[in-house]
C-alpha cells in the first residue's frame, strides 16, 4: 500500500483561501475607490477639477472677468480654436508627438492669438517655440522676482514660476523671473501678426492650492485673460492624431526623454547589482570532513574506475608521472624539470651506468601498455627502478 504526498483540491483551498480572500478584498476596494474618485476628480491642470492639483479656481476667476474657458482634448479641436481673440493653453506639451507639435505650431504661428505652453521641455520647445532651448536642470528656487519689462509680470510681482529654465536667441523676447541668467517665464512675439507665445517654467501659478500664494493669481489671470476666449488643451492618449501613420516617429520617439534616461539608469543599476551579487571565485577554504578516508581506499577506488573504463593510458601516465616526481630529487634534478626527458634521463644514466638511456626512456616516457598484465609489469618495473636508485 502506497501513500500519495500530493495535496488534494480541498487541502489546497484550505491553505490558500486566506490569500485569495485578501486579494479579492483589495481588488474590490480598489475598484470602489476608483469609482468614487472618478466622479469628483479629473486630473492635474484640469479646469474642471477642484483638487489641489487642479485648475478650477483660475477658470472661475477668469469667468468672473468675462473670459470663457473651453476644455479640448484633441489636437484638431485645439487647432480649429486658435484665433486672434483666443488664448490657447497647452497643459502638457511634452505629451504631444513631434508630428503633433509641428501641426500645432503651424496652426498658432499666424493665428494672431496667444499660446501658453506649460512647462515644455527639450522634447517640445524646438518645434513649439523655435529658437528656444530648455535647461535640463530645473531651478531650486520656486519664488522669483520679475526683473523684466513685461507689464503683466511687473504688476504681478514675485510669483512661483521656478521650474524649467529657458534661453532664446530670438530678438524682442521678454525673459522674466530669471534664475542663474535663464528665464522661467518667456514671451515670444510672433513674427507676423499680433500673436505671441508664452512659456511657463512651472504650472504652480495655475494650481488650486498655489493660486493664492505670492502674485500667482495676478500673473495667471493676466496671462490667460488677455483675450475673451480661453481654450484649455489637455493632450489625451485617445487622440487619433497621435497614431497618425504618416508620421515618421518610432516608439522611442514617442517616449519623453526622461523615460529613456530612466530606463538606461535602471539598466546600469541592474548590471551593477548583478556584479555585486554575482558569485566570486576566491581562495580554497579547508573543510572539516565528517569521515576520514584512508589513502589506500582512495587509491583503490580510483584504480577501479580506471579498470572499469579500460583507461590503461591514463593509469600508466599517472604512475609514470608520480615515479618521475619521486626520482627527480634523488638524482639532483629540479622538480620543474622532472618531466623533461633531456634533463631527467642523463641524470638517471649517470646514477645507474648499467641502465641504458633508451631503456629508461621506454620505462618513464614510453607508450601505454596494451593490456592489464603489461600495466602490472610496468608498475613492478617502476617500483624496482626507484628502489635501485635509492640504494645506489
Amino acid at each position: 500500500m502506497t501513500t500519495s504526498s500530493a495535496l488534494t483540491a480541498r487541502q489546497m483551498w484550505t491553505r490558500t483561501r486566506g490569500i485569495a480572500l485578501a486579494v479579492v478584498v483589495l481588488l474590490v476596494g480598489a475598484v470602489a475607490i476608483a469609482v468614487v474618485r472618478s466622479q469628483t476628480k479629473h486630473g492635474d491642470l484640469d479646469p474642471r477639477s477642484a483638487d489641489p492639483r487642479g485648475s478650477r479656481a483660475v477658470a472661475e476667476l477668469l469667468a468672473d472677468r468675462g473670459v470663457t474657458t473651453r476644455l479640448v482634448t484633441t489636437l484638431d479641436a485645439a487647432r480649429q480654436a486658435a484665433g486672434p481673440d483666443t488664448t490657447l493653453l497647452v497643459a502638457v506639451p511634452d505629451l504631444l508627438s513631434h508630428r503633433q507639435q509641428t501641426r500645432l505650431a503651424k496652426a498658432t504661428a499666424s493665428s494672431g492669438g496667444r499660446t501658453v505652453l506649460v512647462a515644455p521641455g527639450d522634447w517640445s520647445v524646438g518645434r513649439l517655440a523655435p529658437g528656444v532651448t530648455a535647461s535640463p536642470v530645473t531651478t531650486l528656487d520656486t519664488t522669483l522676482d520679475p526683473d523684466c519689462a513685461l507689464p503683466e509680470a511687473g504688476r504681478a510681482g514675485s510669483a512661483e514660476t521656478g521650474g524649467i529654465r529657458y534661453r532664446t536667441t530670438v530678438d524682442h523676447a521678454d525673459a522674466c523671473y530669471p534664475s542663474d541668467r535663464r528665464a522661467t517665464l518667456l514671451r515670444l512675439q510672433a513674427t507676423s501678426g499680433t500673436g505671441d507665445t508664452v512659456l511657463l517654467g512651472s504650472p504652480d501659478i495655475l494650481l488650486n492650492n498655489r493660486l493664492d500664494k505670492q502674485g500667482n493669481a495676478s500673473l495667471a489671470l493676466q496671462l490667460l485673460g488677455s483675450r475673451p476666449h480661453l481654450v484649455w488643451y489637455l493632450p489625451s492618449l485617445a487622440d487619433s492624431s497621435a497614431n497618425d501613420t504618416h508620421g515618421r516617429e518610432s516608439l522611442f520617439d514617442l517616449l519623453p526623454s526622461g523615460w529613456l534616461w530612466g530606463t538606461l539608469q535602471l539598466f546600469v543599476a541592474a548590471v551593477l547589482a548583478a556584479f555585486w551579487r554575482g558569485r566570486r571565485l576566491g581562495p580554497l577554504v579547508p573543510e572539516r570532513l565528517p569521515v576520514v578516508i584512508r589513502a589506500s581506499e582512495t587509491t583503490e577506488g580510483r584504480a577501479r574506475l580506471y579498470r572499469k573504463a579500460d583507461a590503461r593510458d591514463r593509469a600508466s601516465a599517472a604512475l609514470r608521472s608520480t615515479a618521475r616526481t619521486r626520482l627527480a630529487p634523488l638524482v639532483g634534478v629540479p622538480a620543474a624539470q622532472a618531466h623533461t626527458p633531456e634533463a631527467l634521463l642523463p641524470a638517471l644514466s649517470a646514477r645507474l651506468p648499467d641502465s641504458g638511456e633508451q631503456a629508461l626512456h621506454s620505462l618513464l616516457f614510453g607508450a601505454p601498455p596494451r593490456d592489464d598484465a603489461a600495466l602490472i609489469a610496468l608498475t613492478d618495473r617502476l617500483d624496482a627502478h626507484e628502489r635501485e636508485v635509492r640504494r645506489s
